[in-house]
């Protein structure tokens, strides 16, 4: 199966537990990859043919400026769900990144997943 990549999609939204993170928000992160069918567009060189990855972007950009889950595992969950409704896409790794407001710590947490077409229709 192929792949396409989308890496380094960085918005601002107000997830997370503390109220302060709700209120003032905080920048996230987030690398995809996708698994499709890139023959078709392999052989035409049509746009029609494959997936928009602009319209990939746009569903991520959205809901992580307007999404108010406590937990940064649920946004990453919305995301997967948003990319397998595109019909094309069968599997999705999605890695989201922050950098928590906890005291002594300058890192950063990731949630990574990954889920595919039939894994989400089970829930």
């Amino acid at each position: 199966m192929d792949a396409i990549e989308i890496t380094g999609l960085r918005y601002y939204g107000y997830v997370g537990y503390f109220p302060e993170e709700q209120a003032l928000g905080q920048w996230f992160e987030v690398d995809l990859t996708l698994w499709l069918d890139l023959s078709g567009v392999g052989k035409s060189d049509r746009l029609e043919d494959t997936l928009n990855y602009a319209d990939v972007v746009e569903r991520v950009r959205q809901l992580i400026e307007t999404s108010k889950f406590k937990m940064i595992e649920r946004l990453n969950t919305a995301i997967i769900e948003a990319v397998l409704d595109m019909e094309m896409v069968q599997k999705v790794r999605s890695r989201v990144i922050k950098q928590p407001p906890i005291p002594g710590f300058g890192g950063h947490v990731a949630i990574d997943m990954t889920r595919s077409r039939d894994e989400v229709a089970e829930f």
